[in-house]
């Protein structure tokens, strides 16, 4: 939930504002519990490993060099909670592949409720690690989103019909009224 992906960013997603005062509702209730992630693009065009040298080509305009450095700030309403609220920056889909988040999470958590964009990209790699490691995934319906409603919709039926054991669907309500 960053300016990235707010209207008027590089890489607006159309549902982050119907799906932003549950987010805010949630996290605001929470907020020492609160941990948010935060795309940070590579400085340049063609930086990066692998792949990524080449998606920042295509994407040349949404890096460091060429974009307002603010786009990587959290939205206004979710940035005054930190702190207490944390942030962890990560430079990659997944928040699990530079080992931070691991050091943050496994000593004090064993459930996480997910909530954000984009439900089939950064979402999805979020949920899988979370996954591998063992923690209990909530999933908050009524805050996630996608720029893309068919593999949104794709995506929630996905972790629905084939992650049932290891994944739970919740609205925003529900997890509320279910936090102890």
């Amino acid at each position: 939930m960053q300016r990235l992906f707010a209207p008027g960013g590089p890489w607006a997603v159309p549902w982050a504002q119907k799906v932003l005062p549950a987010i805010e509702e949630l996290a605001g209730r929470h907020e020492r519990q609160t941990l948010f992630t935060r795309f940070v693009p590579a400085a340049r065009p063609g930086n990066g490993p692998g792949t990524w040298a080449r998606y920042y080509r295509r994407w040349a305009e949404v890096t460091l060099a060429h974009m307002d450095p603010s786009f990587v700030r959290l939205l206004p309403t979710l940035e005054r909670l930190v702190p207490p609220a944390r942030v962890l920056d990560k430079h990659v889909y997944s928040p699990w592949t530079e080992g931070r988040l691991d050091e943050l999470l496994t000593s004090q958590f064993d459930t996480l409720v997910i909530t954000g964009g984009e439900t089939d990209v950064c979402v999805l790699a979020t949920v899988l690690g979370a996954i591998d490691r063992g923690f209990r995934v909530v999933l908050v319906t009524d805050a996630l989103c996608s720029s893309s409603d068919k593999t949104h919709d794709a995506l929630m039926e996905l972790y629905h019909a084939r992650f049932s054991e290891q994944v739970e669907i919740a609205t925003m309500r529900e997890v509320l009224e279910g936090w102890r």
